[in-house]
């Protein structure tokens, strides 16, 4: 069975609560001991692993990295999974495998390439990726010249951060005046240009967006695993299109992927997303990082996390491939457990004692908050985390 696997996650998603449980779930049924930490403490990683600290707020990057040093030599960690400063992790990693710690994520050089989707943008069209049009905007001049030229073109301009992960800042434009209509129902990523307007000229500092069509769909989301030798030994797409998710092995996404992982060095787990331009593909967003709605594709029966450990400790799982295709599906809201808390009883003016809102198994103490908190693993059985493997929408 091999010895214990001690993983570390920093502060990261809700979502990989599922990466836990497939870690442990490994079918070399290999012992696995995972550390999580986060600036939450509500966060479902902090219950789900088996030891929790919280973060400390307001650390340098560099700061961060000795943060990060100090615990991997504390807990002996032999897998590290950083999100949190991810760029200032990597580039010391010499640092991490002097403690016997791998990093499972991909080169400094790969990082620093897709941390700005400008550059990432340049570099990618210069291997041939094709990429939507795209203006980088800092002024509000900029911003208007962009968005007019597209919608001369019959396109809607949307933007968003240069920098930045997921959908955050991601807007669409409309020309349409603000109204009754922006505010009934549930809120919109559609915004009137003349706010948008407004709002840049009032910024204290320029912006950094990116304008671009607003792309087509479907939306395939490729999840690749790429040794460190730089060769990829998985590329599953996963479909989205309205409600209806998907997967599929077609060419025309996981080609591209599989090119851009191995031309930059995407070592280990990345994401790289694609939507329609007219009839063509084009590249939408890069992650260095395993996507959230990564555990999906366990309906596929892979354990992606898994292999990429495999890989991080120097072992090899081999082509990764699908024996089956998933069906179709959706993805809804469903409850993980967080860390307990303690309530102060209270008793009624009659002096009968009230119930506690709390369920009775979260009423033992908390540990003090100078010291580590041991978070019980998740006492969700195997059948209902299968079961939640849609809870949250993917990255």
């Amino acid at each position: 069975m091999g010895s214990r696997v001690r993983v570390w996650l920093n502060r990261t998603y809700a979502e990989n609560v599922f990466f836990m449980d497939q870690l442990r779930n490994n079918p070399q049924h290999r012992a696995v001991e995972i550390h999580a930490t986060h600036g939450d403490a509500d966060s479902p990683v902090l219950a789900a692993a088996d030891t929790a600290e919280p973060e400390p707020e307001g650390l340098s990057p560099r700061a961060y990295v000795e943060y990060a040093l100090d615990m991997c030599a504390r807990r002996s960690i032999d897998v590290f999974v950083p999100v949190l400063h991810q760029d200032a992790i990597v580039a010391q990693r010499a640092e991490f495998a002097a403690l016997g710690t791998a990093l499972l994520a991909p080169p400094a050089e790969a990082v620093a390439v897709f941390h700005d989707k400008a550059v990432a943008y340049q570099a990618v069209e210069a291997v041939g990726i094709p990429v939507p049009p795209w203006w980088r905007v800092r002024t509000v001049e900029e911003l208007v010249a962009a968005v007019e030229e597209l919608e001369a073109a019959g396109e809607r301009a949307c933007f968003k951060p240069a920098a930045g992960a997921g959908g955050v800042g991601f807007r669409v434009i409309t020309r349409s005046p603000f109204s009754l209509m922006h505010l009934n129902g549930f809120p919109s990523a559609y915004v009137p240009m003349d706010l948008v307007v407004e709002a840049v000229r009032a910024a204290e500092e320029p912006v950094d967006w990116l304008v671009m069509p607003h792309l087509g769909q479907p939306e395939v989301s490729v999840d690749c695993l790429t040794g460190p030798d730089g060769r990829v030994r998985m590329a599953i797409g996963r479909t989205k299109n309205g409600r209806r998710r998907g997967f599929t092995l077609d060419d025309a996404w996981t080609g591209p992927a599989r090119l851009l992982a191995e031309a930059f060095g995407l070592h280990y787990l990345s994401n790289i997303q694609f939507r329609m331009y007219g009839d063509e593909p084009v590249l939408m967003d890069v992650n260095t990082r395993p996507a959230g709605g990564l555990h999906q594709i366990a309906q596929c029966g892979v354990n992606a996390p898994w292999a990429a450990v495999q890989l991080a400790l120097g072992e090899e799982p081999g082509e990764v491939v699908p024996p089956f295709l998933g069906p179709d599906y959706t993805v809804v809201a469903g409850p993980r457990p967080v860390r307990p808390l303690s309530l102060p009883a209270r008793r009624s003016d009659s002096g009968a004692p009230t119930l506690s809102a709390m369920p009775a198994q979260a009423m033992e103490p908390a540990a003090a908050p100078s010291a580590p908190v041991e978070a019980a693993a998740s006492a969700v059985p195997a059948q209902a985390t299968a079961a939640a493997t849609a809870a949250i929408a993917p990255a």
